[in-house]
């Protein structure tokens, strides 16, 4: 998401959009995505129809939405346009990828600087300051109601327990009780550390165009950095780091570990896909080119036949494993028609 921000904002405002009318664009494009995730996608439709007592409010287009919007903001208030013939202009710092975006990163890091605070600081009632844990059995449930810390207890404070995911992956594992929300109010501000760092490397390829030696440097030292980050928060070790990884809380170590493998990826694909050609990115691109498509497709047609039929053994893993790819492979096939038709969803 980030480096597309940056990259489609960039092409915009040299074709001469004014930022106010972007803005507008942005705007709507948020509003429809966090609509389509509380009216559209929401896992309450499973307990009959929606009702605003017990619709849920968080959701992954909900966060979607938001992180696009923040990300977006800030590259629209701070962001000058780009000349088209920049990468020839070598008059530049070596790091004008990094110094061109301060007022950003400022805000960023008060963004993380709040998450960290809220964090390890909020006191929560019943529970021991800074807990990270899932709550349940965890902890020889000493803390069965502290699902989440203080993320948990921010979400219940501000959204209520009826707005909130009621299954969580904690139900399972930990039996726990109370609602938790992975795609809650606090972790939000980690999913907008992680889009805006995507735009860094938006802006690693624009301002460093057919720089190839350059742009592999950078991508390989932002891996490097964020990667040495994850092993110093976490010690290395799955839970006994200051901030273990936790997709369910979102965590900064999180962010950073699953960044640092984007930026080995984009030093892998680059050089493979823009340099030499070798490959188109089929089929992802099929599906990059449909994606909300594709996701609400997904959410909305996952319990019909035939992406899901009733299994004999439940607990098989291997009838488990048949079901989605043959629902993956279906939803490849339909982004591929949709891409040679030329059929794209776009918000």
């Amino acid at each position: 998401m980030g480096s597309s921000i940056f990259l489609s904002m960039t092409s915009l405002l040299q074709r001469g959009c004014s930022k106010f009318r972007l803005l507008g664009k942005i705007t709507w494009r948020s509003f429809l995505l966090i609509y389509i995730g509380i009216f559209i996608v929401n896992p309450n439709y499973c307990i009959g129809p929606l009702s605003w007592d017990k619709i849920r409010i968080p959701g992954v287009l909900q966060r979607l939405g938001m992180t696009y919007f923040v990300v977006a903001v800030l590259e629209l208030l701070f962001t000058k346009s780009v000349p088209e013939n920049y990468a020839s202009e070598r008059t530049y710092s070596s790091l004008q990828d990094i110094f061109s975006s301060w007022p950003q990163w400022l805000l960023i890091l008060m963004l993380e600087s709040v998450w960290l605070g809220l964090t390890f600081l909020l006191p929560v009632p019943g529970c021991p300051t800074g807990y990270l844990g899932p709550g349940g059995i965890g902890d020889l449930g000493k803390y069965s109601n502290c699902t989440g810390g203080a993320a948990g207890y921010i979400d219940h404070l501000f959204l209520g327990d009826d707005h909130l995911y009621q299954h969580p992956s904690s139900s399972v594992l930990y039996h726990t009780e109370v609602a938790y929300d992975p795609e809650g109010i606090l972790g939000t501000i980690n999913s907008i550390m992680m889009a805006f760092l995507g735009a860094q490397a938006g802006k690693i390829l624009l301002y460093y165009k057919d720089q190839t030696k350059s742009i592999l440097i950078r991508f390989t030292a932002w891996c490097c950095i964020l990667g040495i980050i994850s092993v110093a928060l976490t010690k290395a070790s799955a839970n006994d780091g200051f901030i273990p990884i936790n997709k369910n809380l979102w965590s900064i170590s999180y962010v950073t570990t699953l960044s640092s493998f984007a930026f080995f990826i984009f030093l892998v694909l680059y050089p493979v896909v823009d340099v030499k050609g070798l490959w188109s990115g089929a089929p992802f691109i099929y599906l990059g080119m449909n994606s909300i498509l594709v996701y609400v497709g997904h959410e909305v047609f996952a319990n019909y036949f035939p992406f899901q039929w009733k299994l004999e053994d439940k607990e098989s893993h291997k009838e488990h494993l048949t079901q989605n790819i043959v629902a993956t492979a279906l939803w490849v096939l339909i982004a591929y028609i949709l891409y040679k038709k030329r059929i794209f969803w776009k918000i």
